[in-house]
């Protein structure tokens, strides 16, 4: 059988689309990044906002389109949260969770033809479902997912609906599976969760994101570990000065921003102010030398005036983020954020374009303030002698060599050029 797997949205998805490839590659089954020529389609939906959506029919649509013949598999945050949805596009449906089931099922329908739909209750979930870590491909970089679920309700968001309650991988299962991948020839271990902050309250004694991190840092010693987005609210003092003594922790965190003014963060449900965001940004830099600190903003929220939008635009200038993701607020429907009073399209965008803009400025900046250092860099692909790989702080690095791949070297940086930085690898 020959599959290919379509991967929306964040970064669980792309572990559990990952999870899935492993699965069907150890049943014998083909895994092509092609598009065409398939038995069998799996489109693994996002529905953050309404435009994921969109975007998540428009690819099973297009996926059909291409291959008529066929088994169509629709599963994810979308499918989860309109099942009849994707009832009326798919052969196979599921939701967010049983990717084990999912696979299986697709295997069947290539003889039965038969339509499945199997979308459960998130809320009911108690447990964490173990997938395999790593892929087939043998990337340098794997994810590793420790945590799912959330109970923030943030008034935009529909992921706790979708994803349920917080369910937490085991610590030993975690220093287990981490290990496995070090084991695996991974150079970079990413964790990952719907909000990995969470991580352990589910759990017996209350382990936290600190233990996590611990447990994986010790079991994948020549491994770097890179966390995945944070909540401000988990990063204090003693967060950042207990993870600053482990020596494989990248120094790059990716912050929950969403919103530089007060009043629209209280209106977005978000359990922070900006005094609060900015005390975790101050923290990570006292103690993580030259740390990549990046953010999400959206504009143009139900609600928000040219004098929000201003002060946001100040704050994350006094944040300086080495990058952003800037985006137009997008209606969710079933979020408390759908039935407020929304504001025009084109003003949404235009202060998405002002937002990325300076944005821009401060990437540049970023970048240019790297010049001169040492980072070590792990290098992932090679086109015409020329490596590219990423620098502990998440910046992108090129330089000439060879025999590079899978490679953890310290590079002397001379220059920025393409938004990228340029360097020589010191042997």
């Amino acid at each position: 059988m020959r599959i290919h797997i379509h991967t929306m949205g964040c970064k669980v998805n792309q572990f559990e689309s990952a999870a899935m490839e492993t699965m069907f590659a150890a049943r014998g089954h083909e895994v092509t990044a092609e598009e065409t020529g398939l038995d069998a389609i799996v489109v693994n939906t996002c529905a953050v906002t309404g435009e994921a959506g969109r975007k998540s029919r428009q690819a099973v649509r297009h996926l059909k389109e291409l291959n008529p013949g066929a088994v169509v598999a629709v599963c994810g945050c979308w499918s989860q949260a309109d099942p009849e949805g994707a009832s009326a596009l798919g052969d196979i449906v599921y939701g967010s969770g049983g990717k084990a089931g999912l696979v299986e099922e697709v295997e069947k329908a290539l003889s039965s033809r038969c339509r499945v739909t199997n979308v459960d209750d998130p809320f009911d979930r108690r447990a964490f479902e173990l997938l395999p870590a790593g892929s087939p491909e043998g990337r340098t970089r794997a994810l590793l997912k420790i945590e799912d679920g959330c109970v923030n309700f943030c008034s935009y968001c529909i992921i706790p609906y979708t994803r349920g309650r917080v369910r937490s991988l085991a610590l030993d299962k975690c220093a287990a599976e981490a290990g496995a991948l070090a084991k695996a020839g991974y150079r970079e271990i990413v964790l990952t969760g719907i909000e990995i902050a969470s991580y352990g309250s589910d759990l017996p004694g209350k382990p936290t994101l600190v233990d996590a991190v611990k447990a994986v840092a010790l079991a994948a010693p020549g491994c770097r570990i890179r966390l995945g987005s944070l909540e401000p609210r988990v990063v204090t003092e003693d967060f950042c000065r207990e993870l600053s003594a482990l020596p494989n922790l990248c120094p790059h965190f990716h912050l929950s921003l969403q919103s530089g003014c007060d009043r629209i963060l209280a209106a977005m449900r978000r359990k922070y102010d900006t005094a609060r965001f900015l005390e975790s940004v101050t923290q990570l830099r006292k103690y993580f030398d030259n740390c990549g600190l990046t953010a999400d903003l959206i504009t143009g929220f139900p609600g928000e005036t040219e004098e929000d939008f201003g002060e946001a635009l100040a704050f994350i200038e006094k944040c300086r983020f080495s990058s952003m993701h800037v985006f137009p607020y997008s209606v969710r429907p079933g979020t408390a954020a759908a039935k407020m009073e929304q504001l025009p399209r084109a003003v949404k965008e235009e202060r998405a374009h002002r937002a990325a803009a300076i944005a821009r400025r401060m990437r540049e900046e970023f970048l240019a303030s790297q010049i001169g250092k040492t980072p070590s860099v792990l290098f992932e692909t090679e086109t015409s002698g020329v490596w590219t790989g990423h620098a502990g702080n998440y910046a992108p690095v090129f330089a000439n060599g060879e025999n590079l791949h899978n490679a953890v070297v310290n590079v002397q940086i001379t220059g920025v050029s393409n938004g990228a930085l340029w360097g020589n690898v010191l042997l």
